[in-house]
């Protein structure tokens, strides 16, 4: 029997809503602080997916210059009504104090792969807004945000949008405060033979996640809670190799079949941290009594489910390595906070390079030189070639390991006072230290840099002829780079909600523009 294996979007994807275009299935989900925001995956066959869109690619779009780590895309809804797209995303500016500005605007187009337009302002009652539409009328839901309250969640919100004049109708419904799980977010409806169904996400987006299910006879209400919920949850199965399981989103196949994808966790030991961030996986769904259930007979999520009853359909995948001979970057890569431009980066400024300019240290929510991409295996081998010539101390460049302003682990080409020289440097807490051991590497025009992440443990490496590589400095741990780490094992709760990239970047903290030019960049996966 073919199987679908969960995830089935690997490494930091989380908060999916999915959407169905005739044969064509797409998700979205959320970026964070990484630029252009929200991705958007394709399939055919609910297995196999290909990003094929970052639709939020314009600063008048999406401007993230500033805004706190694990702030900025959160949980979009992708929908589609009479041959347009909708996508409702939220800006957040801040999570402290249970303030939480969160900005949420809508965005259109009819050509998913194409231009989207100009964002609509909806509100910032709150966060997790999303689209319902039925027969000419379209309704927004959130979750409404409530400083008052610790965790400041305080129930599902209704309006009414007006797309005649792209704003909404002051007309608020309470849906519902949620259950027993309470932290009730996420929300989404769908209409299934005489119903609507509520669903939510609760208990928090860790080990206690959860999705509920709530339905009425009406859009507004009132809502009666599904009589087993949560109906899907990872939190009484810490055996489980899914966890964190929740925030859902339900599409109907054409072949009348019923699905969810959701956000899952794959910690590196029981209920431990979770290096690749949260995912993206699938469940098949059956109806009883007029309520959804997981066709599995259980609450819990499964690796692998049967394939669908969907022609399978499959995508050239992206080469392991990029030789910058393209003047587009690969679409796997993102940059922090601000758009790709020539101002710091250039594929035609020595063709078959990449080139970074270098800007502010990786501590800066502002204006780094850096771009990377998801790291999406436990086991993977990272390789690259840099020419850069620092001055002094305040100049440098290489391979990063990076999971936010405060935690990563940078293999870098720096300066002493003296030589030239390959550095270790770490941040854990936002306390930075440099590992003692640095080699020097005056006169050596060419370097190769390496990282190989084992599980929970990182080793870098070097060589001067790219055939003889040697390890550089002490092993480092590669958990310090999730969620689970950020959020619970350090002075003060932050909010941590991506997942560990690895990339290329380039500090010029003297004058802002020398450069390093990159030759290569290769990443695959350790399979033994």
């Amino acid at each position: 029997m073919e199987y679908i294996q969960n995830p089935i979007l690997k490494g930091f994807n989380p908060d999916p809503s999915i959407c169905r275009v005739g044969d064509d299935y797409y998700i979205a989900t959320s970026t964070f602080e990484w630029f252009p925001g929200v991705q958007i995956h394709h399939s055919k066959d609910l297995k196999h997916w290909q990003v094929i869109a970052r639709p939020l690619n314009r600063l008048d779009q999406l401007d993230l210059k500033g805004v706190p780590d694990s702030c900025g895309v959160w949980a979009p809804c992708l929908s589609y009504d009479n041959g347009t797209f909708y996508l409702v995303y939220s800006n957040v500016k801040s999570f402290d104090g249970g303030w939480m500005d969160t900005p949420n605007y809508v965005i259109t187009t009819e050509d998913i792969k194409g231009e989207w337009s100009k964002p609509v302002y909806l509100n910032s009652n709150g966060f997790d807004g999303s689209f319902f539409h039925e027969k000419g009328r379209t309704y927004y839901l959130s979750m409404r945000a409530d400083y008052r309250k610790t965790p400041p969640f305080n129930g599902i919100l209704l309006q009414e949008y007006d797309k005649i004049n792209k704003r909404l109708v002051d007309n608020e419904v309470l849906l519902t405060k949620g259950t027993y799980l309470g932290s009730t977010e996420g929300p989404h409806i769908y209409k299934h033979k005489e119903y609507y169904y509520l669903v939510v996400a609760e208990g928090g987006t860790e080990y206690n996640h959860a999705v509920s299910v709530f339905r009425a006879k009406t859009v507004n209400g009132p809502y009666k809670e599904h009589p087993d919920n949560p109906v899907l949850t990872s939190k009484d199965y810490p055996e489980n190799n899914l966890q964190k399981a929740g925030h859902a989103s339900f599409v109907k196949t054409q072949n009348e079949d019923w699905y969810m994808v959701f956000l899952v966790g794959r910690p590196l030991s029981k209920r431990g941290r979770c290096t690749l961030g949260r995912e993206t996986a699938i469940e098949e769904l059956v109806w009883k009594d007029g309520w959804p259930y997981l066709k599995n007979g259980g609450k819990q999520p499964r690796t692998n489910i049967p394939m669908s009853r969907l022609p399978e359909y499959k995508f050239e995948y992206l080469l392991e390595k990029d030789d910058f001979d393209s003047q587009v970057l690969n679409p796997c890569f993102q940059s922090l906070r601000i758009p790709v431009d020539q101002n710091w980066l250039s594929l035609t400024e020595r063709p078959g390079y990449l080139r970074l300019k270098g800007k502010e240290s990786l501590a800066s929510t502002h204006s780094q030189s850096l771009i990377a991409r998801r790291i999406q295996h436990f086991k993977a081998e990272v390789t690259t070639c840099v020419e850069f010539e620092p001055k002094v101390f305040k100049q440098l460049a290489g391979l990063v390991f990076y999971y936010n302003t405060g935690h990563f682990h940078y293999l870098a080409i720096t300066r002493n006072d003296t030589d030239k020289t390959l550095s270790v440097i770490s941040s854990d807490n936002f306390k930075v230290s440099v590992q003692e051991e640095e080699v020097v590497i005056s006169g050596k025009e060419r370097i190769f840099l390496k990282g190989i992440i084992s599980s929970e443990d990182l080793q870098f490496y070097y060589s001067i002829d790219e055939v003889a590589f040697h390890p550089i400095g002490d092993t480092l741990d590669m958990s310090i780079l999730s969620d689970d780490y950020i959020q619970n094992g350090n002075d003060k709760y932050r909010p941590a909600f991506t997942g560990a990239f690895v990339g290329l970047c380039c500090q010029d903290l003297k004058g802002n523009s020398l450069h390093a030019d990159f030759d290569w960049f290769e990443y695959k996966e350790i399979k033994k």
